[in-house]
């Protein structure tokens, strides 16, 4: 959905056709889905965390500024929300998509699994921060500009450009061995 048509349906909206919301929430679900499963690591708290989102965002929309990109505001209100959830957390300083015991094994699981992540990435992505891995995400995955993902980590654009490249290399020299030796294999190497 581009910027006008998400404007019309804001506007229309803000002026009491709060049922065109469900298709500013189709628009950009799937997106804030994946993006809160990438952060969180855990399917039922990705999709709570998308409704909490977008009730948020429902919630607030009159306080939404235009000069800032619609789906950078859900981005950002996705990212406070994902970090809120992270600091609940005990253990919050794992990554919880690690956490095998407490993932289930859905199909959406699976496939969300099959297609994002693999073991190996699992691991390499452990070497990560949150924020490493946020920015990761919206700037690999999500293909967002870095004015974009300044926006929704309240963060200085330049610095966050020259935090990508030292990301990027931190994450591509976890990456490759694993990759290279096989994830099985590492993982058994760091366990001994």
């Amino acid at each position: 959905m581009d910027s006008k048509e998400t404007d019309g349906l804001l506007d229309l909206i803000l002026q009491g056709d709060e049922d065109r919301y469900e298709e500013l929430m189709k628009a950009y679900q799937v997106k804030i889905f994946h993006y809160c499963y990438h952060i969180l690591g855990h399917q039922m708290e990705a999709e709570d965390a998308t409704q909490e989102v977008f009730f948020k965002a429902y919630c607030n929309l009159k306080k939404y500024k235009r000069e800032i990109p619609f789906a950078a505001w859900l981005y950002k209100i996705a990212y406070n929300h994902c970090m809120d959830v992270l600091r609940k957390r005990k253990w919050s300083r794992f990554l919880p998509f690690l956490q095998e015991a407490e993932r289930g094994e859905s199909h959406i699981d699976i496939h969300i699994e099959d297609v994002y992540f693999s073991e190996s990435v699992y691991l390499a992505m452990a070497t990560l921060s949150v924020e490493e891995r946020t920015l990761l995400i919206l700037r690999g995955v999500e293909e967002k500009t870095y004015e974009e993902i300044s926006q929704i980590m309240s963060k200085n654009a330049a610095s966050l450009r020259k935090k990508f490249e030292r990301t990027a290399a931190k994450f591509r020299h976890a990456y490759s061995p694993l990759e290279k030796g096989g994830a099985k294999h590492a993982e058994s190497a760091r366990l001994t």
